[in-house]
């Protein structure tokens, strides 16, 4: 289990050299769901999740670089929470589009043409960032590293 100390401060993005995925994929010992539901009182709940230069508050459903917006559409957004939620864990592609477009049926590209938007705002395999892995047939899994923080500054 990771120490709250830890994700209390912001820790700088280093690309790992030999990423395993299938050990960060498949590990048993995942971290819990960042944004998971519970009983607790709202104000208890994380609201910023910090990763690279971006960070996302969740209550305001916002993705800021730095101190600027990210120019982001909703669906994409909320692919990203959903991948948050579950760092380091495989998401599947139907839970993400149960996810995304709940009780409505689309096309499995939806999924796709959302995801390039996320990542494109991401700037994902650019300059050395790597936050999202598609492992194909399966889904995706969000491999950067994250600090969370229970209050928005």
């Amino acid at each position: 289990m990771r120490s709250t100390a830890a994700f209390g401060r912001l820790e700088e993005f280093h690309l790992e050299p030999r990423l395993d995925v299938e050990r960060a994929v498949q590990r048993p010992d995942a971290a819990k769901p960042i944004f998971e539901k519970q009983s607790k009182p709202a104000s208890a709940m994380p609201t910023e999740v910090s990763f690279g230069p971006f960070r996302l508050l969740r209550a305001q459903f916002l993705l800021l670089e730095g101190d600027k917006r990210v120019p982001i559409g909703s669906r994409a957004l909320e692919i990203l929470i959903a991948l948050l939620e579950r760092h380091g864990e495989l998401v599947s592609k139907q839970d993400l589009m149960a996810r995304v477009w709940p009780n409505v049926f689309v096309e499995p590209a939806n999924l796709t043409v959302h995801m390039s938007a996320l990542r494109r705002a991401l700037r994902d395999g650019q300059d050395r960032n790597r936050f999202i892995v598609n492992i194909p047939g399966r889904g995706y899994c969000f491999v950067a590293s994250v600090a969370i923080s229970a209050h928005e500054n």
